[in-house]
């Protein structure tokens, strides 16, 4: 299977509506065209995990 490959393009990253705002927060999602990017709100300029939908919807569901 082909990983999930998100054009490069500036992305509108969020967190959590759980999330506090004490800066223990330390993971960002924006949504990409064919799914999801998460990276550490802590290093916004380091590595980035591309997510396809399916597998993103499926690990939503497991931790709602």
């Amino acid at each position: 299977m082909p990983a999930f490959q998100p054009h490069i393009r500036q992305h509108d990253w969020f967190k959590s509506s759980y999330s506090g705002g004490n800066t223990t927060e330390c993971v960002e999602c924006a949504w990409a065209e064919g799914g999801a990017l998460v990276r550490d709100s802590k290093r916004p300029e380091g590595p980035v995990v591309a997510v396809g939908a399916t597998a993103w919807q499926v690990f939503v569901a497991g931790v709602v």
